[in-house]
């Protein structure tokens, strides 16, 4: 029996997408809080404490489910919208906070049910969709790499949406190893090993504008990777100026 809620999507546009979920009566789409951009009449929100997988989870669980996505830099509160007319479906639509690819992901065809995504990378799911915190092992990824070191766990039988910054890539690993910088990783399945090493010799990690450190991704399952994440796209939109002085403050220290 599906614990998840069966909810229908349309995606619309190529490189500023928006997501929109047709909802039959009482069904319930949870989102990020924010990411709404429309909703149809019979459609009403709450927003509250906890993603609504667990209805009989007390006071304490939820306070620990929201503590979870301080760790990770979300909001608070999630938004749960459901259709209370008495039409047969009703719309509401969501759109990630910066350009890029929303991607559908069915967890009932994930192994284990269950996907590890960056921390920032949720948009919205179907209710019954757990959104937990997800720690890296290899602490190493947290400490040099900048990305992983804490994740989210999307675990469920419904559909799950995520978005990524410019073009989604699909990888399939077959006890393989990629090597990715730290910042494209979106998500893999479970049988993937996440750790962060350090990006070659010395004048290579210094001068070779990769990074000091990449991602390892390693083992049996799919990998999906991002091809312009925030990050870069901020530095991409700073002055020439401001780059140079970055570069320099790091040489700087990097040399005393």
């Amino acid at each position: 029996m599906r614990n998840s809620h069966e909810i229908d999507y349309k995606i619309f546009g190529n490189d500023i997408q928006v997501l929109e979920i047709e909802l039959d009566p009482n069904e319930t789409v949870i989102a990020e809080a924010g990411a709404m951009v429309y909703m149809e009449e019979s459609i009403e929100f709450e927003t509250k404490m906890g993603d609504g997988s667990n209805p009989n989870q007390g006071f304490f669980g939820k306070l620990a489910s929201v503590g979870s996505r301080l760790l990770t830099g979300e909001s608070l509160f999630m938004t749960h919208f459901t259709h209370r007319g008495y039409s047969n479906k009703s719309r509401v639509a969501f759109s990630a906070p910066y350009p890029g690819t929303i991607l559908p992901i069915a967890l009932d065809k994930v192994p284990g049910n269950t996907l590890i995504v960056q921390k920032d990378a949720f948009l919205a799911a179907a209710l019954g969709t757990k959104v937990a915190m997800h720690f890296n092992q290899k602490l190493g990824a947290g400490l040099f790499g900048g990305e992983g070191f804490i994740l989210q766990k999307l675990s469920g039988d419904g559909l799950a949406f995520i978005h990524a910054g410019g073009t989604i890539v699909e990888k399939q690993l077959n006890n393989q190893t990629l090597r990715v910088d730290t910042g494209c990783v979106v998500a893999f399945e479970p049988g993937i090993d996440f750790s962060v090493q350090r990006a070659g010799g010395l004048k290579s990690m210094i001068f070779g504008g990769e990074g000091i450190f990449l991602a390892t991704l390693r083992g049996t399952g799919r990998v999906w990777l991002q091809s312009m994440p925030v990050k870069k796209l901020i530095e991409a939109l700073m002055p020439r100026g401001e780059n140079a002085k970055k570069e320099g403050g790091f040489m700087s220290s990097f040399l005393e």
